[in-house]
Formats: structure tokens, sequence, C-alpha cells
């Protein structure tokens, strides 16, 4: 892995001095690495220096963690982070997933609750706090920035000694709660799901044993391909709909035909087959061949999880002045998001006060319909969208275009995540942008980031397939398999929201626009850097055999923390009920929480640090995943 301090921030140098968003700034960490490693490179990553000694933790909880920036010119800004509130029973990364229903949706495809042997939870927090850090940096920034207009002082210039200190506290179960949220929806939605959950699903595997990922957006590629490898026709049909929706359910109970079509054919076959239907994004099916860890450690560049690049020549930032506890406040994004990814970066950005536009295509985003739904409107939609404006542009329209590009000139942010050089084909890239809004800060949330000559279809299965996140999720002993949840998709988009947060400071900092991009590779490289850092030292980069394995109990499943596990796994908690098998593991000194099963039960769930509410439309909606003092 490259030095944590490396970055491909632009080193062009401004008038300000700045060339990287936290130039100037130190960072302190104190606490579990665990739960500020993540936070802590990216921070480094991003310019910020150590200082040296470690900043003093208080009274905060036991295992929390404290991340502070000073210098620069802004008052000091620090970031708690833990797993979840004091005596919760949330005391590590296989407690958070048990409570906040990770472990369940994982288990889909195995029919039984399962934990991810990676620590993703604890990734994801990391993430959250810098988030929080840099929105109450980008605050500051815009604050003194509008109260610098009338004395013409320069982009940069350090902020008023007005200035208040900030904190920002995120949390393992708020991190675990917004991983969910879909699911969550769709489990308190008004119809059930469009596929019952049932065990099964990819990958396949060929005749000479090549595990692989498929993927396509076409019935009729999809149809194409299983003819050019003689499955049956049933078996095709039935399979479409739970492989469609399996974004959704994380479950693709697939008929075994398709399985065993498969496995009649050799992996040069099947790529030929792939091949026949189009191979490609827009009109037919890839399939990649699942990666180890040992081979992308030997591959991994080092490179940032995200690229800024400074634009043009610029104008003063700024603007609305942020509102007490809404950093962004007065800032708007521009949105033209699919799926997962940008709308949750965009979603995020929303949640900490930026108002947000949607770009719709005519007749609105036909996500909006998916089942299940809520007073109408799909649950798993509102979980990412709900509190968005909306407009709808046909963007193969040249009048339309010309609209996009006049909300652009007096938005602070455009983030999209279309294929690979739509937008600049449309006219609608960064440079582009630039010169009718120079301040703007151009987001993309892509696959790949250009960084792999043979990168397959950028969606979460396929880079989990390609990036070696199916081996580290499952432990030893058991065959590598991509998680049914969306892992990178989440994952992609908290790096979105985190690049978009980097670039306004920039821009706040130097006056200039700002381009980044962020990337499901990024994600993954994030997650998997503990594992990637094993296997490229010659170690074992998977978990050992049953690692996160919840055990029984007659009424449930009981999940014991990760230095308990070994020992608790001598207690047959088979005939027990899940409350006698806690007072069991603990009366021998040992720590275990229940394990949620039913996401509906979340609601009243005493163990979470905040509520789950309900929106205008009834739907789920869980709390922020922050709090600002």
């Amino acid at each position: 892995m490259a030095s944590p301090a490396t970055t491909h921030t632009t080193t062009a140098p401004h008038p300000t001095g700045v060339a990287r968003p936290l130039d100037g700034l130190a960072v302190a960490v104190a606490g579990p690495a665990v739960l500020t490693g993540t936070a802590a490179d990216h921070l480094r990553r991003l310019g910020a220096l150590d200082p040296g000694p470690e900043p003093e933790t208080g009274a905060e909880p036991a295992g929390a963690g404290e991340i502070v920036l000073t210098g620069g010119g802004f008052a000091p800004v620090t970031a708690v982070t833990a797993w979840g509130a004091e005596g919760s029973g949330i005391e590590d990364e296989a407690t958070a997933q048990a409570v906040t229903g990770v472990m369940a949706v994982h288990g889909r495809r195995h029919g039984a609750p399962r934990g991810l042997g990676v620590d993703y939870l604890a990734t994801a927090t990391g993430v959250l706090a810098v988030q929080g850090l840099l929105a109450a940096l980008v605050g500051q920034a815009r604050g003194a920035t509008a109260a610098a207009r009338s004395g013409d002082r320069t982009p940069g210039a350090a902020v008023s000694t007005g200035a208040q200190a900030a904190r920002v506290t995120t949390s393992a179960d708020r991190a675990g709660l917004l991983a969910v949220s879909q699911y969550l929806a769709a489990a308190g939605a008004d119809e059930p799901e469009a596929v019952e959950p049932a065990p099964g699903g990819p990958p396949f595997t060929s005749a000479d044993g090549v595990p692989f990922e498929l993927e396509t957006l076409d019935p009729g590629a999809w149809a194409a391909f299983w003819r050019e490898l003689e499955a049956p026709a049933g078996a095709v049909r039935a399979g479409w709909r739970p492989f469609q929706f399996r974004y959704a359910t994380a479950c693709a109970p697939l008929p075994d035909a398709l399985h065993e079509a498969t496995r009649r054919h050799t992996w040069q076959r099947i790529r030929r087959a792939a091949v026949a239907t189009g191979g490609s994004a827009a009109a037919g099916v890839e399939v990649c061949r699942l990666r180890t860890l040992v081979e992308r450690a030997r591959e991994d560049d080092g490179a940032d999880p995200w690229h800024l690049r400074s634009l043009g020549v610029g104008r003063t930032a700024g603007g609305v002045p942020p509102a007490p506890g809404l950093p962004l406040a007065g800032v708007t994004v521009l949105e033209a998001g699919r799926r997962i990814q940008a709308p949750l970066a965009a979603h995020l950005l929303n949640l900490l006060g930026a108002r947000v536009i949607r770009v719709e295509p005519p007749g609105g985003d036909p996500l909006r319909g998916m089942p299940p739904a809520c007073d109408g409107i799909s649950a798993r939609w509102l979980a990412l969208n709900r509190g968005k404006e909306a407009v709808e542009f046909d963007i193969k329209s040249a009048a339309d275009r010309r609209r996009l590009r006049e909300l652009a000139a007096e938005a602070d942010v455009f983030l999209h995540n279309w294929a690979p050089g739509k937008a600049a084909a449309l006219e609608l890239d960064a440079e582009h942008l630039a010169a009718v809004n120079p301040s703007l800060v151009h987001a993309y949330t892509g696959g790949w980031a250009d960084r792999l000559d043979d990168a397959p279809m950028g969606t979460d299965f396929m880079a989990q397939a390609r990036t070696g996140v199916g081996e580290a999720v499952h432990p030893a002993g058991e065959p590598p398999v991509p998680s049914l949840m969306t892992l990178l998709d989440v994952l992609g988009g908290l790096h979105g929201a985190e690049a978009v947060l980097a670039g306004l400071l920039l821009r706040e900092r130097t006056g200039r626009g700002v381009r980044v991009e962020s990337s499901l590779l990024g994600a993954a490289d994030t997650l998997l850097a503990p594992a990637l850092r094993r296997a490229a030292a010659g170690s074992d980069p998977r978990p050992p055999a049953g690692f996160r394995h919840p055990l029984r109990a007659s009424d449930g499943w009981i999940a014991p923390t990760d230095a308990c596990a070994r020992a608790a796994a001598a207690y047959d908690l088979r005939g027990m009920c899940g409350e006698d098998a806690l007072d069991q593991l603990r009366a021998h000194g040992l720590t275990a929480t229940a394990v949620t099963t039913d996401l509906s039960a979340l609601h009243h769930d005493p163990r979470l640090s905040g509520p789950i509410g309900r929106d205008a439309h009834g739907a789920p909606a869980v709390p922020e995943p922050w709090s600002f003092a």
C-alpha cells in the first residue's frame, strides 16, 4: 500500500498555497485503531499531518475513538467514534453487525444469519467521521468567506476568530442502520417483497472449476446467454426475476438448472457465450472470474479512494452562511444519480443541510415504482431520496441540456454516476460546466476510476468479484462468495459524499472549482486494506474458519464478540431460549448479544443509539449518522 500521505489531489501551486483540502491542518488520533484507522488514513491522504502527542479522550465511553483536526486558521474540530451507546451490548464489529441487521441481510443467501468477515461497520464509521469533520470545516470556511466579502479578502483566508470549535459524534450502530436502510424500508412497506427471500444465488462455477459472477441489465441478453449454454427455457424464465431483484432483496434463489448448465461448460466457452450476447453494460451479459485477495494485493497501486483536481481560474466561493447545526445549509447539489451510489451520496449531503435537486428522466425515475411500496412510492427509493426536490430532463434533448447547464450555473455541486464517458459526450463534464460555473464542484461516482485495464461492468457484485471482496467476507474453508448485500454501492456512496465534502473545502480555501471522482474500486480498497496488507506480507488474508458464525439458540441466534467467540462456541445453547443463553455466557464472563433477524423489530430495539422514525409516506427512516455540537 502507498504511504498514507500519498494523494492524487493536484499539487499545482494555488494563490493561497493550498493544494489539498487539509493542507496546513494537523490530525491527532486516540482510541482503538479499528474505529479510527480509516478516518486517520483518509485525513492524512487529504493533507493533514501528525502533530505529535495524542489528545486526551476525556470521559468518553470505553472503546471510543477521538480524532482532532487543528490549525490552518480553523477552530478545532473533533470527531468521536464509538461502537454504540454505552451499556447497549454493542462492543465490537460482530455485535454491531448482529444488532443492526447486517448479519441477517448478509445471511439471507445462506438461509441463516452470518457475519461479514471484514470490519465493514468500523470502516463505514471511519468514513462517516471524516464526512463530519470535513462538513464542520466547510461550514467554518463558508461562514468566514461570507463575512469577508465586504472586506475583499482573498479566498482561503483564516477563519474568523468568532468561529466555534465543533464536535461530531458517530457510531457503528448508526453506520449499520444506514447500510441496511433499504432493506429496513422494504420490511416496513405496505406490500410484500417482489421476491420471497430464500437461500441461493451466484456465483456460478464452470466445468473447469472457475467461480464467476454474471451481470446484465437486459432480460433479452439474459435469455440469449443461457440459450448459448443450453439451459432449460423454464429455468431461464424463472431465474430472471430473482436475479433482477437481488440488489433489492439480498437474495437470489435461482433454479439449480442454471448452476448445472454452467458446470457443463468450460470457462472459455462461458466467456464466448457472454460475448455472443453483445458483452456490454447497455445490451449484453458480462462475466467476471472471482479474484483472490492475493491477486488483488499484487496489482494494488496504492491509489487514494478518490481523486481531486482543481479547475480553471475560479472565483470566490461562499454564499449563504450555514445555519447552526447544518454545515451545508445554503449549498445546492444537483444530482443525476441512478440506483444507490450517487443517490446515497446526495442523501448524506442533504442530511448535512444541502438542498438537493434530483435530475430524473421524463416521467420520473422508474425506480420510484420498485416494489414494495409505502403510500404508492417505492420504500427503497424513499430510503435514498426522501427530502430531495426533483426536475425532469431529457438529456438527449439539446434544449433540456441547456436547462441543465442553467441549473448547474447556480449550483455548488453537480453529482452523477452516469456510464463512463457519457457526461463528456453530452458536454456536461467538469470542463464543460466550468465554463458556466467556475466554482462548481463536479463529482463523479463510478466503478473503476480508469485504474484497471480489464475492468468489468461497474456494478456492486462485479466489483466484489473483481477485487477479492467475495473471498474476504467469508472465512477460511468456505468458497469465495460475494455478498448479496450491496456492500460496495453503500460504501461507495459514503466515499462519494466524502469526496464532495473534500472538494467543497478545497473550493472554499482556493476559490477554484474542483473535479472529484470516487469509485467502487476505491471503496473496495478501503474496506480490504487490512486483508490486502496481510496478503502482501504472505499471511493468510482470510479470517479463520467459523469466523462470525452466530450460535443457535432455541428461539433465535446469539452473537458473541470476536474476543469471546472461541470460548462461547464451547457451550451448547440450542436447548435454551435467547435470554437464558445470554445469561449463561455472561455468567462465565463472556460478552454476547442477540442477533436481529426481523428488521421490523429494530423500531423498538433499546440497544440502538437513536430511534428509527417514519417519513411522511410512512416509510421507516433511520437516524442521521452523525450528531453535531
